[in-house]
C-alpha cells in the first residue's frame, strides 16, 4: 500500500532536509490558499453590501429590483459562509502540521541528546566505575605510604613514651608551683626540699674559710724564717 506524503514515515523518519521541505512547502501552499480565501471573502462581503444597498434604495419605488438584490445577497451570503468554512479548515491543517513539525522536532532533540549522553558514557558500566573507585583509593594509599617513606629520615626516631612521661610531670609540677604561689601557700615537698640546701650551703662555707686561713698561717711562717 503506498503511502501519502503525510505519512509517519515521512515525518518521524527519512531524510531530515526533504521533511523540513516537505513540511515548509506544505504550510507555505495551505497560507497561500488561505490568502486566496481571505480575498474572495471581501469580494463576497462587498457584494452583499453592494446588493444591500440596491435593496434599500428600491424597496419603495420598485420593490422587484429590491426583492431581485435581496435574492443576489442571500446568495453571496451562502457562499461567503462556504468561503469562512473553507478557510476554518485551511487554518486548521496549517495548525495541525506545526504541531506535527514541533512534536518532530522536539523528537529529534531528544533523540540527540540520548546519543550524545550514550556518546558521553561510552562504554561505562556501574561495575567499571566502582573498578575505577577502587582503583583510585588504592593509588591514594601507595601516595600515602610513599610519602611516608620519603618523610622518615626527616622526621627522625619515634619519641620514647617514658621521656613524655617525664616531661609531662615536670609540666604537672610546674602548674602547681603556679597555682601554689598565686594562693600563697607552698607544698610541703617543695619546702622539704628546699630547706636542706640552705643549710648544707653554710657549713661549706666555713670549711672554706677555715682551709683558706691555716693556708695563710703557712705562708706567714715560712716567710719569717
Amino acid at each position: 500500500m503506498a503511502s501519502n506524503g503525510w505519512g509517519w514515515g515521512n515525518l518521524f523518519g527519512g531524510n531530515a532536509k526533504a521533511t523540513k521541505d516537505t513540511t515548509k512547502n506544505a504550510i507555505l501552499g495551505l497560507r497561500g490558499t488561505l490568502d486566496m480565501l481571505a480575498k474572495r471573502e471581501r469580494h463576497l462581503q462587498n457584494q452583499m453590501d453592494e446588493q444591500d444597498n440596491v435593496a434599500r434604495k428600491n424597496v419603495s419605488s420598485n420593490k422587484g429590483v429590491a426583492k431581485a438584490a435581496l435574492r443576489r445577497k442571500k446568495a453571496f451570503e451562502h457562499q461567503l459562509e462556504q468561503t469562512q468554512s473553507q478557510m476554518m479548515t485551511v487554518e486548521r491543517e496549517i495548525s495541525s502540521i506545526e504541531t506535527a513539525n514541533i512534536n518532530k522536532e522536539t523528537l529529534d532533540a531528544m533523540k540527540n541528546a540520548q546519543q550524545a549522553m550514550k556518546k558521553i558514557h561510552g562504554g561505562l558500566t556501574i561495575d567499571k566505575v566502582d573498578q575505577t573507585m577502587e582503583e583510585l583509593r588504592e593509588q591514594h594509599a601507595v601516595g600515602e605510604e610513599i610519602a611516608e617513606a620519603l618523610t622518615q629520615g626527616a622526621v627522625g626516631n619515634a619519641v620514647d613514651e617514658d621521656d613524655l612521661d617525664e616531661e609531662l610531670a615536670e609540666l604537672q609540677q610546674e602548674e602547681l608551683d603556679n597555682k601554689m604561689l598565686k594562693t600563697g601557700s607552698m607544698p610541703v615537698s617543695d619546702q622539704i626540699q628546699r630547706m636542706p640546701n640552705a643549710a648544707v650551703g653554710e657549713p661549706r662555707s666555713r670549711v672554706e674559710e677555715d682551709d683558706e686561713e691555716e693556708e695563710l698561717k703557712k705562708l706567714q711562717a715560712e716567710m719569717a724564717m
